[in-house]
């Protein structure tokens, strides 16, 4: 599972659901303790931002900055058609494009957002890209 610290947890609820994401809400909907995604694969939550940084480490929690964070997430798409509609969706919802949707030196298409708290989404495709029964991207050794 992967846990994303949020400065406004409904504002960043209502962006991914703008995206299409599914959720699990534990708690009121005006002031969630966590939501879940219920995406195939890979698991996501959203957790207030101090509250993470808290259960990093209570006593001297991590210092919350700004800046690339050194790490993005990746939307992996099945066409080309569809990251460009996962662009415009997040475009429309609030996110910052860093980089419209291109083709890529590997390959593939791919463009970039922030979302509301400014994580990094790549919204990739790759022509040779296979998915499993769980809709998870397939990696084969070399």
């Amino acid at each position: 599972m992967i846990t994303l610290g949020t400065k406004d947890i409904v504002k960043s609820h209502q962006f991914y659901k703008e995206l299409g994401f599914e959720t699990s809400v534990r708690g009121p909907e005006s002031a969630p303790a966590i939501i879940f995604f219920k995406n195939e694969g890979t698991r996501i939550a959203l957790y207030p931002i101090d509250e993470l940084a808290k259960d990093v480490n209570e006593q001297q929690p991590p210092d919350i900055g700004r800046g690339f964070p050194g790490i993005t997430l990746a939307y992996n798409t099945k066409s080309i058609d569809e990251v460009v509609e996962v662009m415009k969706k997040a475009e429309l919802a609030g996110a910052i494009i860093q980089k419209k949707p291109q083709i890529t030196d590997w390959g593939g298409y791919s463009g970039y957002f922030t979302d509301l708290d400014g994580y990094y989404w790549e919204v990739a495709y790759g022509e040779a890209w296979e998915f499993d029964e769980s809709n998870m991207l397939v990696i084969e050794d070399v």
